[in-house]
C-alpha cells in the first residue's frame, strides 16, 4: 500500500526557531545525503542525467561540481539543460548551487513543469525575477541570497497534484504544494502552485525528472539528492 507524502516527514529533526523579526530559520540536520537518499550527482560522473533531448550531458566537472555549458544551438524543446534519468512525483530534493556572474541565471525545473528560479539576488530589491521564486506565481518571502562566489542551497518539498480519471480522460482534484528551504531558512511555506510555469510542460498524473536549466550563464551545481515521498514514484 503507498504511503502518502507529507512534508512534516522531512521536517523532523528540523528545528524551527521563530525571531523577533518576521523570519523563520530551519535548520536543516544533513551535512551529508541522508541514507535514503538516491544520489543524483556526487561530483564525479553525469551518470544520473541526460541532457534535455536525451543525449549526452555537455557540462563538464569543475572541482567536484558541474558547471553549464551554454548551449548556443537551442537543441531542446522549451527548456534547455539536462534532466534526471528516473522521473519522480513527492519528494524531497537537496540542491546546491553557485552563481559565477552578477546577472547569471538558472531554474530547478520539477517534472519539467514548475520553475524555482535561481538569480543572483544579494542586497537587492525584489523583482518578478527573484531567486527561489515559483516563477511567475509567487515570489519568496524572503531574500536570503548570498552573493556570487558563494554555495547556496535549495531544500525543496514537493507535492504532485493529483489527478483522477473516468476512464476517459484526466481530471485535476488538487494542486501542487512547495515548501522551499534556502541557505537554511524557509522561503516559501507549503505554497500552492495553481499552474505549470512560464516555458514548462503541461500538467498531468504522470510523474516527470528533475531537470537543471541552461539559460546560458555560467552556474554550478553539486551535492544533489533526492528522497522519494512514497511509493510509486517513478515512470
Amino acid at each position: 500500500m503507498s504511503k502518502e507524502f507529507s512534508i512534516s516527514r522531512f521536517l523532523t529533526g528540523i528545528t524551527i526557531m521563530f525571531l523577533t523579526s518576521p523570519c523563520i530559520i530551519a535548520q536543516v540536520g544533513y551535512s551529508t545525503a541522508p541514507e535514503e537518499a538516491i544520489i543524483l550527482f556526487d561530483g564525479k560522473d553525469f551518470s544520473s542525467w541526460t541532457n534535455c533531448n536525451d543525449g549526452e550531458v555537455k557540462w563538464k566537472i569543475v572541482d567536484g561540481a558541474m558547471e553549464i555549458v551554454p548551449d548556443t544551438t537551442y537543441s531542446c524543446q522549451r527548456i534547455q539543460g539536462i534532466k534526471t534519468k528516473e522521473n519522480f512525483r513527492d519528494f524531497q530534493l537537496h540542491v546546491e548551487f553557485k552563481l559565477l556572474g552578477k546577472e547569471d541565471n538558472s531554474g530547478i525545473y520539477i517534472q519539467r513543469r514548475y520553475e524555482i528560479q535561481i538569480s543572483n539576488t544579494y542586497m537587492k530589491q525584489f523583482d518578478q525575477y527573484m531567486g527561489g521564486s515559483i516563477y511567475h506565481q509567487k515570489l519568496p518571502d524572503y531574500n536570503v541570497g548570498k552573493d556570487r562566489f558563494e554555495w547556496q542551497s535549495y531544500d525543496i518539498y514537493f507535492r504532485s497534484p493529483r489527478f483522477e480519471s473516468n476512464g476517459f480522460f484526466y481530471r485535476k482534484t488538487e494542486d501542487a504544494r512547495i515548501t522551499i528551504v534556502q541557505n537554511g531558512i524557509m522561503i516559501q511555506n507549503n505554497v500552492i502552485i495553481h499552474s505549470k510555469t512560464g516555458v514548462g510542460f503541461e500538467e498531468g498524473p504522470d510523474p516527470g525528472p528533475i531537470m537543471l536549466q541552461d539559460h546560458g550563464k555560467r552556474v554550478q551545481f553539486r551535492n544533489i539528492w533526492i528522497i522519494r515521498g512514497g511509493e510509486g514514484n517513478t515512470g
